[in-house]
C-alpha cells in the first residue's frame, strides 16, 4: 500500500469546498455542514472583523498558506511502520507477504461493507467475502491467473447464496453490491500476489509498490506547488493536470530505473511505459474512490491507519494498478 503520507488527501489534493451535486440551499430542512467533509476540501476562514472606529481598508490580509489537513507526524510514523513490515515480509519469506495481501484485503472488505451499511442500508455479507477473499489471494499466489478466476466465480456463487437466509427486500441491490465487493477488492488484490510467485516476485512487487507511491507523490508534489487547472472538480476538486503531468512524469523517470537496475531481462524504454500506465491507473483508481466516498457522503473509509484513513484509503490507487503492472510484466519480461 502507498506509504507516501497523505499530506492534503491523495496526490495534489488542495482542498477546495465540496462541489456536490445536490444542492441544500433550496431545502430549508437540510442540515448545514461545518467543516470539511472530503479530504479534497479547504476549511472556510471566517472573515477578518474590524475592529470599533478602525477602518476595515486598513486592517492587513494575510495571505493564506496552504495546510496539510492531516496529522503529518502520524502520517509518516504510520508509513514507516507499514514500509517496514512489507519490506521484511516480502523479502525474508514470500508466504508471509501473501498473509499480508489476505489481511489487507480482509480488513478493505470490513471498511467497505460497513460503510455500504451505515450510509445506504446494503447489507453484503462479510464472512464468504472474507473466505473468498482469502481463497482468491492463496489460488493466485499457488495457481495463477485460472485460480484466481475460479475462486472468485465461487465467492461472488457463495454472496448469492448466503444473502438468501435474510428476507427477499432488497436482495438484487445486496447481491449486486457483494459481487462489486468481490471484484474490486480481493480479485485486483489477487494480480500482487501473482506477481509475488514469479522468480523475482519480491523485486517486481516492490517495483509496483514503488512506482504507485512515486506517481502519488509527484502529482501532490506538482500541483500543490503549480496546480491550476482542475481535473476532475466534480469527483475530486484537488485534482490538477499539472499534478497528472507531475504524476506521469515522476513515475516514468522511476519506472525506467526500476525496470534496467531492478528487474530481471528489464529495459529503461519499458519502464518509461510502465510509469505512463501506473500514473493513469493509480489516478483513475483514486478518482474512482473518491467517487465512492462522494456518493456515500463519507470522509474516509476508516479511521485504523492515523493521517491516512483507513486500509481503502491507501489501496484505491494499487488495487485497478494491480493487474496493469502484471500483465506489462508477462508482456516485457514473462510470467517468471
Amino acid at each position: 500500500m502507498p506509504i507516501v503520507p497523505d499530506a492534503g488527501g491523495h496526490q495534489d489534493d488542495d482542498r477546495n469546498p465540496l462541489d456536490d451535486d445536490r444542492d441544500h440551499r433550496d431545502d430549508p430542512g437540510a442540515a448545514r455542514l461545518s467543516g470539511p467533509l472530503f479530504r479534497d476540501e479547504q476549511p472556510q476562514e471566517p472573515m477578518p472583523t474590524s475592529l470599533p472606529g478602525s477602518d476595515s481598508s486598513e486592517q492587513p490580509h494575510k495571505p493564506q498558506k496552504k495546510s496539510a489537513g492531516r496529522n503529518l507526524r502520524a502520517a509518516i510514523g504510520v508509513g514507516l511502520g507499514l514500509g517496514a513490515v512489507i519490506l521484511f515480509s516480502l523479502f525474508v519469506y514470500k508466504p508471509l507477504f501473501v498473509g499480508v495481501i489476505v489481511i489487507a484485503v480482509v480488513v478493505g472488505l470490513w471498511e467497505l461493507t460497513s460503510r455500504l451499511s451505515e450510509r445506504k442500508d446494503i447489507k453484503v455479507p462479510l464472512v464468504p467475502l472474507a473466505l473468498g477473499g482469502t481463497a482468491m489471494v492463496v489460488a493466485g499466489y499457488v495457481r495463477g491467473a485460472e485460480g484466481a478466476w475460479v475462486a472468485m466465480a465461487l465467492t461472488a456463487l457463495a454472496v448469492l447464496v448466503w444473502r438468501m437466509t435474510e428476507a427477499p427486500e432488497n436482495y438484487l441491490r445486496d447481491v449486486t453490491a457483494g459481487v462489486f465487493a468481490t471484484f474490486y477488492v480481493p480479485f485486483l488484490a489477487t494480480f500482487v500476489a501473482m506477481m509475488l510467485a514469479a522468480d523475482d516476485g519480491p523485486q517486481r512487487v516492490l517495483t509496483f509498490l514503488l512506482l504507485t507511491v512515486v506517481s502519488d507523490t509527484g502529482a501532490y508534489a506538482v500541483g500543490w506547488r503549480f496546480g491550476k487547472h482542475k481535473l476532475a472538480p466534480r469527483i475530486s476538486p484537488g485534482k490538477t493536470r499539472e499534478g497528472l503531468f507531475g504524476a506521469v512524469l515522476f513515475a516514468m523517470v522511476a519506472g525506467a530505473l526500476s525496470m534496467e537496475l531492478i528487474i530481471d531481462n528489464g529495459a529503461w524504454w519499458q519502464g518509461l511505459l510502465l510509469g505512463i500506465a501506473v500514473a493513469a491507473s493509480a489516478t483513475l483508481g483514486d478518482l474512482g474512490e473518491s467517487m465512492i466516498k462522494r456518493d456515500l457522503g463519507i470522509k474516509d473509509m476508516g479511521t485504523l491507519l492515523p493521517g491516512h484513513g483507513g486500509i481503502m484509503d491507501r489501496l484505491d490507487s494499487l488495487l485497478p494498478t494491480a493487474p496493469i503492472v502484471w500483465l506489462l510484466y508477462v508482456i516485457f519480461v514473462g510470467s517468471g
